[in-house]
């Protein structure tokens, strides 16, 4: 009976101490405070381009650039593009950037003072400079606020741009990348939607992603609808949302996917309250794996499981 009383006791320790590891927030993947960070694979290399967090109001005016070779360990590249030297109609709310690359440059996509702006380079980690000298997408040129751009490169490298907070739009790019035709900008806004649409590829299928509720809203939250075309039509999924708050975790949301080159398997990027006492003017950056299930659909993310390395290919991208 004693034995049997030790061992139950044993077990009762060993259940509540992983109980406890599980409910213990994973350690942010960028020092400070960060937000709406975009996750990219370039020659082998990881990228994440965030939102400087931490200032009321959104204010921040510039953007660096993280970079890691596992996904664990990341160094700070610095500012790669600074709205107060290096453009002259922008100088504030530097927010929610992507990153693309075609033609052998790279485009990065920002929203500058509720317009979105595109700048290039020749290196991922910049310097980037502004094309344009104007917004690609003005304020006031759709029915959405003109935010969140995110821009998908198919495999023929057609190029496809999407923006909005309040409606979706989607819209190919023209060849250069940094034009389109504003008669082709096409509505997609999916119920539910608010902001940060994401797109990502997978065996034939297109899945466009976003954000619920707004990012200062604990139920901030990522769901998603799978479709046959860069423009959809997308049918939602039916065990929505698959990144969402739980435990201490408050406002799991604004996301970017990535693939390990040549594998089956996925990561994503995303940002929370900062632990303890964050809010949505102070968020954190953290990664988690994302997987599917074996009808394709994307299955809920914990978030409370980080990074394993090494990484482990799962299975073979058909």
């Amino acid at each position: 009976m004693r034995r049997h009383a030790k061992l139950t006791i044993l077990a009762t320790c060993l259940t509540v101490c992983v109980g406890y590891a599980r409910e213990t927030a994973i350690t942010p993947s960028l020092p400070g405070a960060h937000a709406d960070p975009h996750i990219a694979c370039f020659d082998g290399t990881y990228y994440i381009y965030p939102t400087t967090d931490g200032i009321a109001g959104w204010g921040s005016s510039s953007f660096s650039c993280f970079s890691s070779a596992d996904l664990m360990h990341w160094k700070n590249e610095g500012v790669i593009l600074d709205f107060q030297k290096d453009l002259s109609w922008a100088d504030e709310r530097a927010w929610a950037p992507c990153i693309a690359r075609n033609n052998g440059n790279y485009y990065f996509y920002y929203s500058a003072a509720q317009q979105i702006g595109v700048a290039m380079s020749d290196s991922p980690t910049g310097p980037f400079e502004d094309p344009l000298g104007k917004p690609l997408v003005a304020r006031g040129a759709y029915q959405c606020q003109v935010i969140d751009p995110m821009v998908f490169v198919d495999e023929d490298g057609s190029a496809y741009l999407y923006f909005g907070q309040g409606n979706c739009n989607v819209v190919k790019l023209n060849d250069d990348m940094i034009s389109f035709d504003p008669d082709q900008v096409k509505r997609i806004t999916p119920k539910g939607y608010n902001e940060g649409a994401f797109v990502l590829k997978r065996r034939g299928r297109y899945y466009l992603m976003w954000s619920s509720y707004d990012t200062r809203d604990p139920r901030y939250c990522v769901n998603y609808a799978v479709g046959p075309s860069p423009t959809g039509p997308f049918t939602p999924a039916a065990n929505n949302p698959i990144l969402k708050q739980r435990g201490i975790v408050k406002a799991a949301g604004h996301h970017s996917v990535v693939q390990v080159p040549g594998e089956d398997q996925w990561f994503i990027a995303y940002h929370r309250f900062q632990i303890p006492d964050g809010n949505g003017y102070n968020r954190e950056v953290c990664i988690s794996p994302l997987r599917f299930d074996s009808t394709g659909s994307i299955a809920p993310v914990d978030v409370f499981e980080p990074v394993h390395a090494p990484l482990q290919a799962q299975q073979t991208v058909d």
